[in-house]
């Protein structure tokens, strides 16, 4: 089965290690044996982590893009109602999930476009889309695919502004880079060998100065401080 899933993920952080904008969103496809992105859409957002709410609309927009050039049999998306599809997905099932009430009012004003968009991917290219969630290994490599192009995003941000910048990775994942791509390794137990990666076509990676930290705050969480290379130490 061929499934296109998309997630946003990875965000800079304040000094106190809170989350200020998303950075990057990536929608993918994944065949058989399930382990990495075989098609990759990715953008960066930088989303005000407070208004990122409707991000979602945003990454079954992705997925409907990436099904222009590549064929697939249904799309997940980051939403957990039990994988029912997001064209039968009702008002009333949200009052069934525990989540605040202003989570709610956020999801009831985004259901609409969710729909039409789903309703648009099942008419012209016969993919249902799902509420999968976090159940979904397409959608973890997605996750894991916009984390990885986020540590480019960030290190462009940080070269043009000229300044440090610290990002927070997804959960539970390993960075690695080796020549021109990174990877993101998922530490999960079951999940060893999935992994997302971006191409670093332009060698920003080579222009900045990366380490890693734990998250103090969040447990399962890693951290890049990115810095750039021509940059003093007191700055």
């Amino acid at each position: 089965m061929r499934i296109i899933a998309a997630d946003s993920s990875a965000a800079i952080l304040d000094e106190r290690f809170e989350p200020l904008y998303i950075v990057a969103s990536a929608a993918v496809l994944v065949k058989p044996p399930y382990r990495e992105p075989d098609e990759i859409l990715a953008k960066p957002i930088f989303k005000d982590a407070k208004e990122s709410h409707d991000v979602v609309v945003y990454e079954a927009a992705l997925c409907k893009q990436l099904l222009e050039r590549v064929k697939a049999d249904v799309v997940h998306l980051d939403m957990t109602f039990g994988r029912t599809s997001i064209e039968r997905l009702s008002p009333i099932q949200f009052s069934e999930i525990r989540i605040s009430n202003r989570a709610k009012s956020h999801l009831l004003r985004v259901l609409p476009k969710l729909r039409k968009i789903a309703g648009e991917i099942s008419g012209k290219y016969g993919a249902d889309v799902l509420a999968i969630g976090k159940e979904s290994i397409p959608v973890r490599i997605a996750e894991l695919t916009a984390g990885a192009h986020a540590i480019i995003y960030a290190s462009k941000k940080a070269l043009e502004e000229q300044r440090r910048i610290l990002l927070g990775l997804p959960s539970k994942c390993q960075p690695l880079i080796l020549e021109n791509r990174i990877y993101l390794y998922s530490l999960i137990a079951a999940e060893h060998d999935i992994r997302g990666f971006a191409e670093d076509s332009k060698g920003i990676l080579k222009k900045v100065n990366i380490s890693e930290t734990l998250n103090p705050v969040a447990r399962g969480f890693r951290a890049l401080k990115i810095k750039p290379k021509n940059q003093s130490e007191e700055t």
